[in-house]
């Protein structure tokens, strides 16, 4: 019966419409009189009535249903709910023959439930979009040398699938085969297409707008960046702020409290409208919904346009940080380093196949510089590799022993650096260069200067991250100073620290949270864990890797930079559109409890209309965050 009724919810309120309308027309418009009686019996007690008040009495009895019933379930669990409230005050009204005023609380709280669900619905069209574009089916390589169409869930890493235009990438995977455009605004906010060739990566959800292409599986299922970007966002719509919770703390104690009010209140008047109109004046229905729709709808718009905020409360301690540090390569800069110099300080052949050996061991960025830079050369056995944190490697190659890494290395393991070689190293700074210095059994070979060109539009990116109230705009490097000074002075940051390891960009975190600074680090998420961690707001560069969701609290896809300050501008928006919800609602419930007391025409269906209303005004001012873009 229950599951009926609640499931038929919709039908009874437009029969109660019905009934109500049916009513008002069949007295007003054909003089059906008020003075044609009948009696029935409820709870014992027999009463006397017109046939006027016949629809408003079914309407009311059918209105009650859906919400008694809520009510019930909500007191088995030990929770007294507006529904609560609306049935105690509805009953109330029907016993003391109110029929008017049961019938139209009825209704405009059940056509009320159904509005807020409607618009609700609305509010997390972000998240039913992404879910409707994850794939469902793939063309598979099979055995015979045949590609068939399977379930996506029948698809195993390391599988070949084919993806013809216009069809959706099934998996994550690396293109062996064809070349194409793909757009990617599924994964990084970002409509324009991307150009895929052999060895290019492709991410499950995007779409193949023309040519074809194979693709070998590197993730499926839940484990693509799609998948986790869905669950990312469904746990951070479901997850609730610090606000939410005191809310859903007050609730608990504030509708109890209206209830017997209502009580003390009847029994001192003697006057049950009065006690009842309370009951309905009273529902903190604005008030609960207010915060967690324009969380859902700030959340739903960022996970649009590229940006992952992983739940409520990084919403709140996001819209008020005011110092972002930054981590530079990969960053603030490209991430896709050259050789721009090479200094030889001996005539030793072997040494550049030495270094190349030794990087191919790294797959740090400088590395791969070196070995684009150098080229084909012989290549050696790496033994006894050992790996100094913030320095470089150590290796015994060749049977020699190799050191690779940068001056301070070179100063830990004593390697005479003379007077030219301390000239370059402050010229090669000076002009911006990263500095990778080679040794060979204690005697310095070769030094390179190494140049990452910084991304384009990231100085206004950072002029806006200041208008949005960022005081302090700072850069953490591991790179010498001179460099990291060059990039602070171009781009205008507040300040820039290098030669520092990863554990002194956390202590540095550490620092200025104890003065009182709210703290966001920008960082690539794998070697900046420890400081994503460490401060109030951890933001990882990068399309979604496994290390930068799981260590960040907000993911700025495709490693865009320009995300940044619309992750921050809807963040705060966000934050003051809850603050504006919390202000109506708590309005609304002041102003009728005045009106009720120092006014004549305040009544429970007037009451119940406004309430309604102020739900309805809440909802779509929060959706309002639906529609947001950083302003230019």
């Amino acid at each position: 019966m229950q599951k009926f009724v609640l499931k038929n919810k919709n039908k009874i309120t437009i029969l109660s419409f019905i009934l109500i309308l049916g009513a008002f027309i069949g007295h007003f418009g054909f003089g059906i009189s008020e003075n044609i009686m009948f009696e029935f019996t409820v709870l014992g007690k027999l009463i006397t009535t017109s046939w006027f008040d016949l629809p408003l009495i079914i309407a009311s009895i059918i209105g009650l249903l859906p919400i008694a019933i809520q009510a019930y379930q909500a007191l088995k669990v030990k929770v007294v709910s507006i529904d609560v409230l609306v049935t105690i005050a509805v009953l109330g009204a029907f016993l003391i023959q109110n029929y008017e005023e049961s019938s139209i609380v009825t209704f405009l709280f059940l056509f009320g439930a159904y509005l807020e669900l409607r618009t609700l619905n609305k509010t997390r069209s972000a998240i039913k979009e992404l879910t409707e574009m994850a794939p469902e089916s793939a063309l598979k390589l099979m055995d015979d040398g045949s590609f068939t169409e399977v379930e996506v869930e029948e698809v195993n890493v390391d599988d070949i699938l084919l993806v013809k235009t216009g069809a959706k990438v099934p998996v994550d995977g690396i293109v062996i085969n064809g070349e194409g455009f793909i757009n990617e605004a599924s994964i990084t906010g970002e409509s324009l297409p991307v150009d895929k060739k052999e060895g290019s990566f492709v991410y499950a959800g995007t779409i193949l707008e023309n040519g074809t292409i194979q693709i070998k599986a590197e993730k499926v299922g839940e484990d693509t960046t799609f998948g986790k970007i869905i669950e990312l966002v469904e746990e951070a719509q479901d997850s609730k702020s610090e606000a939410e919770r005191f809310i859903d703390r007050f609730s608990k104690w504030y509708t109890p409290t209206v209830l017997l009010i209502g009580i003390v209140v009847g029994l001192i008047t003697r006057n049950i409208e009065l006690a009842i109109t309370i009951l309905v004046l009273g529902c903190p229905g604005a008030l609960v919904i207010g915060v967690p729709v324009s969380n859902v709808a700030g959340i739903g718009n960022g996970a649009r346009q590229g940006v992952l905020l992983k739940g409520s409360e990084v919403i709140n301690d996001f819209s008020r940080v005011d110092t972002i540090l930054f981590d530079k390569t990969g960053t603030l800069t490209v991430g896709n380093p050259k050789v721009s110099v090479e200094n030889h300080y001996s005539k030793n052949k072997k040494v550049l196949g030495y270094l190349s050996s030794i990087e191919r061991e790294s797959d740090h960025p400088l590395g791969k510089a070196i070995i684009n830079h150098i080229g084909d050369v012989p290549l050696y056995a790496v033994l006894n590799t050992n790996v100094v944190k913030g320095g470089g490697i150590i290796a015994t190659v060749d049977n020699h022993r190799v050191i690779v890494g940068n001056v301070s290395i070179m100063n830990q393991e004593n390697i005479v650096l003379d007077d030219q070689v301390l000239k370059d190293i402050e010229d090669l700074e000076r002009k911006g260069n990263s500095l990778v210095l080679t040794a060979v059994d204690g005697k310095l070979e070769v030094m390179m200067g190494i140049k990452d060109t910084i991304r384009p539009g990231v100085k206004k990116d950072l002029n806006k991250l200041k208008k949005l109230g960022v005081k302090n705009l700072i850069v953490l490097s591991g790179d010498n100073q001179g460099t990291v000074d060059l990039v602070a002075e171009e781009l205008g940051l507040t300040e820039a620290h290098g030669n520092m390891l990863p554990e002194d960009k956390s202590n540095y975190v550490k620092q200025l949270q104890a003065k009182g600074q709210l703290v966001a680090f920008v960082g690539d998420g794998v070697n900046d864990s420890p400081s994503l961690a460490m401060a109030d707001i951890g933001i990882a560069m990068g399309s979604g890797t496994d290390v930068a969701i799981e260590t960040s609290d907000v993911v700025l896809m495709n490693s865009d930079l320009s995300k940044l300050p619309i992750a921050l501008g809807l963040t705060k928006a966000t934050s003051r559109n809850m603050k504006q919800n919390i202000f109506i609602a708590v309005g609304v419930v002041v102003f009728l409890l005045l009106s009720l007391i120092l006014s004549k025409w305040m009544n429970m269906s007037i009451g119940m209309l406004v309430h309604e209303v102020s739900i309805l005004v809440v909802i779509l001012n929060g959706m309002r965050l639906l529609r947001y873009k950083l302003k230019p």
